[in-house]
């Protein structure tokens, strides 16, 4: 215990005296290079070593006692992609499975890079509505590979649904100095129900879908294709709003919205960030200010319905990469997403009329990549809510 504390105190203190900064990019005017990532590839220079592999710790996906129908959604290899539209792929549920009742849908991100590049966020999307957001590893040059599962079956009611269009887009660059190209494969597992849940539903007085808690309806809150980037919006300051507009049906009981947030490049490391007040007095003209809160804020019509305080994920070029190899970062390949229940004000847009969504960032630098999803309960024995 005598040996470790002075230790700490030393690793605290080197951490200190470090600029905090991250070799994620996401725009290429921005594109810096690192000291570390020539550390990095002068100590991997052995090309015929075994590739590593890497990994989130995340608590297990509890999946049912079945085999599921598994669906390749999309194989596509990322180079060159930033600035470019998203690739798309044609999305129908697999309707030769045994059984057309799943008690869970499972998310497969395979993915495999080789050389030098940095991390980067990508985004995948089923018609405009996001269902994962994550961060890619760094790669070596002996190559690197991962995997990622997401349980996604609270987008039950969207992915039953057919022709629709699946985007993935990540903004990755390469050139002569950086040659990562990310090999992907991306799988849909569709599991059946057990037999004692279909037992169930047989005998009962009692609905099974009664006692579930999915949505039966799903509006994507984000930027409409075409585009060279991601469908998400960029909130670039604090006095910047961007906002979608929607219309519900009028037999809603439920609403609540479910958002994506990043932060990058300027407020990547916002939880670190000193006052203005501060940056001033000591003259640190390329230190990121604002000081070290965000709260993205949501209003509906202007008016104000809930706030995310978000998880401070650090990517996996974050800091130091050497930190992030091979165990990544807590939440940097399954990035959270954050639901507000907004039932509440379901009064103020039953009516039939085209309603607006805002996001704003208190305190924000450049950028934050926001979108949302709108899951709603809709009431079938209905045409209007009332209450």
């Amino acid at each position: 215990m005598a040996f470790f504390f002075p230790s700490f105190l030393f690793l605290i203190f080197f951490l200190l005296q470090q600029p905090l900064f991250s070799t994620a990019t996401l725009h290429g005017t921005s594109l810096f290079k690192s000291h570390l990532i020539t550390q990095l590839d002068s100590s991997s220079k052995n090309n015929n070593a075994t590739p590593t592999t890497y990994f989130e710790v995340t608590k297990s996906i509890d999946l049912p006692k079945t085999n599921p129908c598994s669906y390749l959604v999309l194989q596509q290899d990322f180079g060159y992609t930033y600035g470019k539209t998203p690739f798309l792929a044609n999305y129908t549920p697999p309707f030769n499975c045994p059984s057309q009742k799943f008690s869970k849908i499972v998310l497969e991100w395979k993915a495999t890079c080789k050389g030098r590049q940095f991390d980067r966020i990508f985004g995948v999307w089923l018609s405009g509505v996001e269902i994962f957001r994550s961060c890619t590893a760094e790669p070596r040059a002996n190559g690197i590979a991962w995997t990622v599962k997401k349980d996604i079956t609270r987008y039950y009611s969207l992915l039953m649904m057919k022709n629709q269009i699946l985007a993935v887009y990540m903004g990755n660059i390469v050139d002569s100095t950086y040659t990562g190209v990310y090999h992907v494969e991306l799988f849909i597992h569709f599991y059946p129900a057990e037999e004692m849940y279909s037992d169930y539903k047989r005998n009962s007085d009692y609905s099974y879908e009664a006692f579930d808690s999915r949505a039966d309806l799903i509006l994507p809150i984000s930027r409409n294709m075409p585009l060279n980037d991601g469908l998400w919006f960029e909130v670039e300051n604090s006095t910047d709003v961007q906002s979608k507009e929607f219309e519900i049906p009028q037999n809603a009981y439920r609403a609540v919205l479910e958002i994506y947030v990043s932060f990058h490049e300027n407020d990547e490391f916002w939880y670190g960030n000193p006052p203005n007040d501060y940056i001033r007095a000591n003259n640190l003209t390329d230190t990121s200010g604002n000081g070290a809160f965000r709260e993205v804020v949501v209003s509906v019509d202007d008016v104000v319905v809930g706030a995310v305080w978000p998880f401070t994920v650090i990517y996996t070029g974050g800091v130091n990469p050497l930190l992030w190899r091979p165990i990544s970062g807590i939440g940097s390949f399954d990035l959270p997403s954050y639901d507000i229940e907004i039932t509440p004000f379901l009064g103020k847009i039953l009516d039939g009329n085209t309603h607006k969504i805002s996001f704003s960032v208190t305190n924000a630098l450049n950028v934050w990549y926001i979108d949302a999803n709108l899951h709603l309960w809709l009431d079938e024995k209905s045409i209007k809510t009332e209450g």
